[in-house]
Parts: C-alpha cells; structure tokens; sequence
C-alpha cells in the first residue's frame, strides 16, 4: 500500500465550481513537496451554476476515500445542510467521513497540510478548526 492510501481524503464543497477548484489548487500547492493527501472540488451544479450539488459531493468524496476518514470543508449555508442530509442518510458518503467546521480557504490549507504529513482524521480536523484563530493583523 501507497503512502497516499493512508491519507485522510479531503473534499471541498463551494457554491461556485471554479471558487471549490482554486481552493483545492492552492491547498495542494502549499502543502509542499512529496505525497499529498488526495483533495477533490465539489463546486456548483452539475450543470455549472452556482449552488450545491449531493450527486457531486458523493462523487467528489468517493474519489478521495482511501479508508482513512474523509474532511468535508463547506463554504455557505446550503453546502452545509446539503452534507449534513448526506451524513443522515447513513449510506451515501463513505464511512468516516465528517463535516469539519472551519473557514473554508484557511481550513482547506491547514487540513491538506495534516492529511499530506500522515495526520489523521482527528488530527485534521482540528487544525481544520483551529484556522478560526488565525489572525491577520
């Protein structure tokens, strides 16, 4: 087994599909060199407006489940109810999967720089959180 098949995955849910993309890029850029955690977009409608989408964040989770737990970062209020229905139903994310509570672009680079050094679930989430404190001046 891969190095990268002992990560925690990490999916991103936005609104805007090309807001959900740049956060993912940028987060896998500054985690830096050698393996990084497997990190998915789930951006807009399948139709590409704005909005949220179960289909996409489904598809988007079960593509970066390697067993180790899936982070779930959401930007807005329906990307939050939309995985929370998700989470309720039992069967449509992958088990260990878990919505994390942080700031979207802050948490999206903290919990990519965990899950790329070999953190686990837990450990991801809370630096995922812990992102709120960050302070900029």
């Amino acid at each position: 087994m891969s190095a990268e098949n002992k990560l925690v995955g990490i999916v991103l849910v936005s609104h805007s599909k090309e807001v959900a993309s740049a956060v993912a890029e940028l987060a896998k850029a500054l985690a830096g060199g050698g393996v990084t955690a497997p990190v998915a977009p789930a951006g807009g409608t399948p139709d590409g407006g704005l909005g949220t989408s179960s289909e996409l964040i489904t598809a988007a989770a079960a593509s970066v489940d390697r067993g180790a737990g899936v982070a779930v970062l959401v930007d807005l209020g329906s990307a939050v109810l939309t995985v929370k229905a998700l989470l309720a139903e039992g069967d449509e994310l992958p088990d260990g999967a878990r919505l994390v509570d942080a700031p979207f672009v802050e948490g999206a680079v903290a919990a990519v720089v965990t899950a790329s050094a070999g953190g686990g679930l837990d450990e991801v989430q809370a630096a995922a959180s812990e992102a709120y404190d960050y302070r900029k001046v």
